[in-house]
């Protein structure tokens, strides 16, 4: 498979079979982020892999849409230094968003399907995974086996990116 396929093939799955991942496969995944590309080299993030049960159910409470993490076989906690009173920058943030489709990319590849989570709440988030107080947490990914086998390669839903035309400028606006 090509870099292009798996960009353009890729899907978010919210839904997984209770199937667990070997330890190697997630760590390849974790390995995946790692080797992204950081602002000067600084890999500026840290990951906690979470499984217990009671932990995932917890942290779906983080967000308005983290639902999904209740029913992962595991997910990835993605920390950065900053308070969580502030906005991380967004060299880190650029970083992270790179160290995170690494991970998805990864996952995908193995048959693993994944879907982001945004934290809200970043005061439970710091409670529920140990937050030192120079650490935030503003994403979690959730992995897993689909429950639905055809979930990794449903084609894609007609209209469901702009066309290409509609979103470039040349130059200027």
């Amino acid at each position: 498979m090509t870099a292009w396929e798996a960009i353009r093939r890729v899907r978010v799955v919210r839904k997984f079979a209770a199937k667990p991942l070997p330890a190697d496969t997630v760590e390849r995944i974790l390995d995946a982020g790692r080797h992204a590309g950081s602002s000067k080299n600084q890999q500026r993030w840290d990951f906690i892999v979470i499984r217990d049960r009671e932990h995932l159910a917890a942290l779906a409470e983080v967000g308005a849409y983290a639902g999904h993490l209740a029913g992962a076989t595991i997910a990835i906690a993605l920390v950065t230094p900053g308070a969580r009173t502030a906005a991380a920058s967004s060299s880190v943030m650029w970083d992270l968003g790179r160290a995170a489709q690494n991970m998805v990319l990864s996952a995908w590849e193995l048959g693993i399907g994944s879907v982001p989570a945004t934290v809200y709440d970043h005061a439970l988030a710091a409670r529920l995974l140990g937050l030192p107080d120079d650490r935030r947490c503003d994403f979690l990914l959730s992995f897993g086996y689909p429950a639905d086998t055809d979930a990794l390669t449903a084609p894609p839903k007609k209209g469901g990116r702009k066309p290409l035309e509609s979103v470039i400028r040349e130059e200027r606006w």
